[in-house]
């Protein structure tokens, strides 16, 4: 575990940020770990790409705390641009910190604190599954091998030295996810988190990795497919040869 002190500044009024497509059969379970873990003033933004599942049904079911928010695309828009409204919404609110993960409970909610605590030495705090050796359960070796594959190929072609690039599972101090302008970034997919990223490193933020244990969806269906994979290919090579800007 993360022993760093939690930063005062950051666990102020920290937000999780969770977009969501289709996981009425894991939202719920995701929101009550969340809601149970011993974080003071936590809040959790659910951001629903118009799910005809009825997810955004299930959030709504946790109307009588407020520490529970739901925001409805309203029509289906993408990953990266439902990440984009769901900072904008954290920012607005006066968010200390953003942490990010997905919502099929593959990141485990009581690994929140240690990203957390680990805001007090960084800008950027990754939920890696590669630091301590590999942290994966039930994913087949076909998948293990493209991941990390991946991974490195992120970091040869970016200059990014994290082990774990393509991670879903981080947390932000709020004027650093902020300096990444992430608005003006027109990706979508899971390229997305590797643009915030290579922008974060170009402006000098500070970035570090904790350890954590992905495990494989039990219930809905993945998102990833062979088009999002390779546009986020693509989109490594873009990144080296047309950098964002440093803010």
């Amino acid at each position: 575990m993360y022993t760093v002190k939690m930063s005062q500044t950051v666990t102020q009024r920290p937000w999780v940020v969770i977009p969501t497509y289709n996981e009425r059969q894991n939202i719920g379970q995701l929101i009550d770990g969340l809601l149970a873990l011993p974080v003071p003033n936590l809040m959790i933004l659910v951001v629903d790409d118009h799910s005809p599942d009825s997810t955004g049904e299930k959030v709504q079911s946790y109307k009588d705390t407020d520490r529970v928010h739901l925001l409805d695309t309203g029509a289906r828009i993408g990953f990266g641009a439902s990440y984009q409204r769901g900072f904008d919404y954290a920012v607005e609110h006066k968010a200390s910190a953003i942490i990010h993960m997905d919502a099929d409970l593959s990141h485990d909610p009581v690994a929140v604190p240690d990203l957390i605590a680990g805001l007090a030495d960084a800008d950027v705090v990754i939920g890696s599954r590669y630091t301590n050796g590999i942290s994966i359960v039930n994913w087949p070796m076909i998948r293990l091998f493209i991941s990390l594959g991946a991974n490195a190929y992120a970091r040869i072609v970016t200059g990014l030295t994290a082990r774990d690039t393509t991670s879903g599972f981080r947390a932000w101090r709020s004027d650093a996810l902020t300096k990444t302008n992430y608005q003006a970034m027109k990706v979508d997919g899971y390229g997305f988190l590797i643009a915030m990223l290579f922008a974060a490193h170009r402006n000098g933020s500070s970035i570090a990795e904790v350890p954590i244990v992905f495990t494989e969806r039990q219930a809905g269906k993945s998102k990833m497919s062979k088009r999002i994979m390779f546009e986020s290919f693509l989109l490594v090579l873009k990144l080296r040869l047309n950098p964002p800007a440093r803010s």
